[in-house]
């Protein structure tokens, strides 16, 4: 558990590389496999990458766990959501009855749900006034997060819901990577012209108000991020401590996570961003990570949705690495070396 920032910050400064000889062994099988070198594409990665943070060339999926945060946030009172805020509570009610489309999507892909609605009574501060979250909030909620990533995962996705954080993650992004508020502020639940205008000035509101925190890359978090999104923060820094693979949602979660990469180039190797939301600074976030999402479906729910769609993805290159013959095995005569 984490007492102070500084304490987080040492941690991700000092966190653990993948098994680079598990990655090596698992791409000399690749290599081996009755197929044309490189020919399964991306799938061939993710069962190299997978193997590498699970510490073994044959990489399982015997255990995926979902984990989705809740939390509501002050600034919706300025106009940014086509939603009010008692959606939040009203949707982890459906959640927990099974209604909503994480629970199909985890039934499907063989996932564990684990929602955690964060003080929904409480919302996190109106960053227009200032940093939206304590300091002792914020480490509560990055705890929190950090406690939900069991340990014997082989895959974690996280997801979130919150009316109202497609701003905060906005503002996050802007207080790490600078710009303009334009180039973060997207129409999220579904804003029209006038409540994407107002987006922009809470977000240039909320800069200049939490100026002073924006030096370092937690105060941008804590400055703009509530409960939810430090949850998340937590949940992948746990993964990368406990060395278990990670598929990050969409524009919500990806600048959730953003921090690790600020600050450690390598902070979020063992994780791979499962969809290009809709929103359109999301593939401008992500850009920044040198990755590219597994899919591009036009989604833009939230929930840990696009996430647990990508799981498919990672079984199958699972499957194919795991269960296809080798050359030598099933009898098939390589190609000839060219001299």
């Amino acid at each position: 558990m984490f007492d102070t920032l500084d304490a987080i910050a040492e941690t991700v400064r000092n966190i653990p590389d993948m098994d680079h000889d598990a990655a090596a062994k698992a791409a000399e099988r690749q290599a081996q496999l009755t197929k044309p070198a490189g020919s399964l594409g991306r799938l061939e990665d993710l069962a190299v990458w997978l193997a590498g943070w699970q510490g073994t060339p044959r990489p399982r999926l015997e255990r995926i766990v979902t984990l989705v945060f809740a939390g509501n946030h002050g600034v919706v009172s300025k106009g940014v959501s086509a939603f009010p805020s008692n959606v939040t509570s009203q949707m982890v009610a459906n959640f927990e009855h099974g209604g909503a489309a994480i629970n199909q999507l985890c039934r499907v892909a063989g996932s564990e749900l684990k929602v955690m609605a964060l003080n929904l009574d409480e919302p996190a501060s109106d960053f227009t006034q200032g940093p939206s979250l304590s300091e002792e909030a914020f480490l509560k909620a990055v705890n929190i997060g950090f406690e939900a990533v069991p340990a014997d995962a082989d895959l974690v996705c996280i997801g979130e819901m919150g009316i109202g954080n497609t701003t905060a993650a906005a503002g996050v992004a802007y207080g790490l990577f600078e710009g303009a508020a334009e180039d973060w502020a997207g129409r999220g639940t579904g804003v029209d012209d006038e409540g994407l205008r107002r987006k922009v000035q809470v977000l240039n509101a909320g800069y200049d108000t939490n100026s002073a925190l924006l030096h370092s890359s937690l105060g941008a978090l804590r400055a703009f991020g509530g409960r939810e999104l430090a949850a998340m923060f937590g949940a992948a820094l746990a993964c990368r401590v406990k060395g278990v693979a990670l598929l990050v949602d969409g524009y919500v979660a990806t600048a959730a996570v953003a921090p690790l990469f600020a600050m450690n180039g390598k902070g979020l190797d063992h994780a791979v961003f499962a969809h290009r939301s809709a929103e359109q600074a999301h593939q401008r976030l992500v850009a920044r990570f040198g990755q590219t999402p597994l899919l591009d479906l036009g989604m833009r729910l939230g929930e840990g949705s696009g996430a647990v769609v990508a799981t498919l993805l990672i079984k199958a290159a699972v499957e194919t690495h795991n269960g296809m013959a080798t050359f030598a095995e099933a009898g098939v005569s390589e190609r000839e070396s060219q001299s």
